[in-house]
């Protein structure tokens, strides 16, 4: 029976007052956490919080959470990052250094506590689909900045954990793979229904998406995943074309009242009905390590 891994995307940046139901402190994401982990969740990704209030990217914090997860179950747990764009008090924005941007995945990546590297393989600007007069935000990436997370991800030996928000990010995101020689990335296809970036969660976007992603990638894996979005449809396609499922309340639509735990075990319901299983974080391990680099 295939195996599929399931990725629980415990809260995002939001805060509560956009989708209610986040875990918002240490002890909330570790429990949580542990929580997916134990209902079938093969990875758990977050934003670390500290006691309500915006998220931090404390490096401390993070690593008390990690650890904390990890303490009670295997699992693969990794963190965000933050935007790579400030806006002064006259609207300009003002691009933020690597280093500093990356500084706590590179304290973590030292101490053993990671095993992706999170990159977003360009930028995008997100434009809400009920567009307004009020400009959305710019999610930048620039280049230099890919190459800074490509080149921790090459010192620590680990796998790039691609966000693909438009069909461009593939094609970027697979050359700078091969110009710097990191292990083979694992592609995250994002979706969205309120943000007019990429695809809607629709099958003639999920075969593109995949038509591309062999072209210029060839075998590597890959899964589903969205921004404000129900992927719930194309989870029978994803397994039968071998993908990989994300679900967590950082994705699904804002506002909702369902939690993290029933979102992931909803995931697992659906895998069994299209003959999958939820994969452990070692039958993932085993299967990234099979992956030629």
């Amino acid at each position: 029976m295939r195996k599929v891994w399931i990725e629980a995307a415990l809260n995002g940046p939001w805060s509560r007052a956009l989708q209610p139901k986040i875990p918002d402190t240490i002890e909330a994401i570790i429990s949580e956490g542990v929580a997916c982990a134990r209902a079938g969740a093969t990875i758990i990704h977050t934003h670390a919080y500290d006691g309500g209030g915006p998220q931090t990217f404390d490096w401390q914090v993070y690593a008390r959470i990690i650890e904390g997860i990890r303490s009670q179950v295997d699992v693969s747990v990794y963190p965000s990052y933050p935007s790579g764009s400030t806006t002064n008090n006259n609207g300009a924005l003002s691009v933020v250094e690597a280093t500093a941007r990356f500084a706590h995945l590179e304290a973590l990546a030292a101490r053993g506590l990671l095993e992706f590297a999170v990159i977003d393989p360009g930028s995008v600007n997100l434009t809400l689909v009920a567009s307004t007069t009020r400009p959305g935000s710019t999610h930048m990436n620039p280049e230099p900045h890919v190459l800074h997370a490509l080149d921790l991800a090459k010192r620590y030996g680990l796998h790039p954990a691609f966000a693909i928000y438009e069909p461009g990010f593939t094609r970027a995101g697979a050359a700078l793979a091969r110009a710097t020689g990191v292990r083979t990335p694992i592609y995250r296809l994002m979706f969205s229904d309120a943000f007019a970036f990429g695809f809607p969660p629709r099958s003639y976007a999920l075969a593109a998406h995949l038509a591309l992603l062999e072209d210029v990638a060839g075998p590597a894996p890959w899964m589903i995943a969205g921004v404000c979005a129900d992927i719930r449809g194309l989870i029978g396609e994803t397994v039968a074309r071998g993908g990989h499922i994300r679900v967590g309340l950082e994705d699904i639509r804002l506002g909702t009242s369902r939690s993290n735990l029933a979102l992931v075990e909803e995931a697992v319901k659906l895998l069994r009905e299209h003959g999958a299983e939820p994969a452990s974080a070692a039958e993932m391990r085993q299967a990234l390590s099979s992956l030629t680099t």
